[in-house]
């Protein structure tokens, strides 16, 4: 049976649904995996993703969940219009006379997809980070495959910090980073946030195949175009 062929407006639409839904399902759960990240010796305020939240929403309230979230709600459109695009095109590139692509260049496609994203999805990642610390920086001054990549991202959250914290490290670049966490952190550091990023990658793949199975964008555009003669 061939595959279900799906036009760019509707996997723009349908990806953009998709985001939307899941940054308001799991963003709680990111926010509390970035301060989990960038706690340091010394400036511990959490001991887990639970107590993360509770503290969160004394100090904050309800809304202190969602600091940040306005950035990626409002770039998570072109930031799946951009890979989807993108991994149209290479995958185009990579084809022959249509034939269905092999794993190797399913990945490469992939890969080059990816890498446009991070366009966008760099400074959206920077300026979040900034957003969801803010609260923990203030406090202290006033007192799937997800896991095996966690170290990575501890590092990248890291450098993407801009505020630190009294007696918080500051870094030069992703070595000098990841010596210094080694060094004064030990390795369990590297899987800071690890459960809250397993809990936050499932879901929004869930929902991203619940939002294409259902077909949302094709039926709206459907209503769009109106019944045909």
């Amino acid at each position: 049976m061939a595959d279900k062929q799906i036009s760019l407006p509707a996997k723009l639409i349908n990806g953009g649904i998709a985001g939307l839904i899941g940054v308001t399902c799991v963003f709680p759960i990111d926010l509390a995996k970035t301060r989990l990240q960038n706690q340091q010796n010394g400036q511990r305020m959490y001991s887990s993703m639970s107590d993360c939240l509770i503290k969160t929403i004394r100090s904050e309230g309800y809304f202190g969940m969602y600091r940040g979230a306005a950035v990626n709600l409002t770039l998570v459109t072109p930031e799946k219009a951009i890979k989807l695009a993108a991994n149209d095109f290479f995958r185009h590139q990579l084809s022959k006379d249509g034939q269905k692509l092999t794993l190797p260049k399913e990945m490469l496609a992939g890969c080059g997809a990816g890498t446009c994203q991070v366009i966008v999805t760099t400074p959206m990642e920077m300026l979040k980070i900034q957003l969801q610390d803010a609260g923990r920086i203030g406090e202290g001054a006033l007192g799937a495959a997800a896991v095996a990549v966690n170290p990575c991202d501890v590092v990248k959250t890291r450098l993407q910090s801009l505020q630190r914290g009294v007696n918080e490290d500051t870094y030069s670049g992703f070595l000098d980073c990841a010596r210094k966490i080694l060094r004064h952190e030990g390795p369990s550091a590297f899987l800071k946030g690890a459960y809250c990023r397993a809990l936050v990658i499932a879901p929004l793949f869930g929902i991203a195949q619940v939002v294409y199975f259902l077909g949302i964008a094709e039926s709206l555009l459907g209503l769009l175009q109106g019944p045909r003669a």
